[in-house]
């Protein structure tokens, strides 16, 4: 259940071109009709891929407003808010995203999206909170 395509990945010109496209049309069907979720998730999904992360974060929180009770909607917003800086939002975001069922802990481990807060010391209680999930179920 991986969240946002990892913005790590280097694109070619030719990819560049197609994702900006793509880019533009879901950002016409966005503002035709600002609830659709499936075009949002979209949006938000390749603003990351291009490395647009405070347009990719405004579309994560739009999508929470409107999906509050979505796991994976919480874990692509706690990913936002990584690639952002913003880790104490990030963290925050995750454990919503536990409290709503998120437990892919293997993605969450290696998602390059997250790799800016792993790196951060408030991740302590995210690993703390993992390990808590994990025994848990156990």
């Amino acid at each position: 259940m991986p969240g946002k395509t990892s913005a790590r990945k280097k694109l070619s010109r030719g990819e560049q071109k197609d994702l900006d496209v793509r880019i533009a049309f879901m950002e016409g069907l966005v503002r035709r009709d600002p609830g659709y979720v499936d075009a949002l998730q979209i949006l938000g999904d390749d603003y990351t891929q291009r490395g647009k992360f405070v347009a990719g974060l405004k579309i994560d929180e739009q999508l929470a407003q409107l999906r509050p009770d979505d796991a994976m909607v919480q874990y692509n917003l706690a990913c936002s808010y990584s690639l952002t800086g913003q880790f104490e939002a990030a963290v925050a975001a995750l454990e919503q995203a536990f409290h709503l069922g998120y437990r892919d802990f293997k993605w969450l481990a290696q998602d390059p999206d997250l790799q800016p807060l792993r790196a951060h010391p408030l991740y302590k209680s995210i690993r703390a909170k993992v390990r808590r999930l994990k025994a848990e179920k156990a």
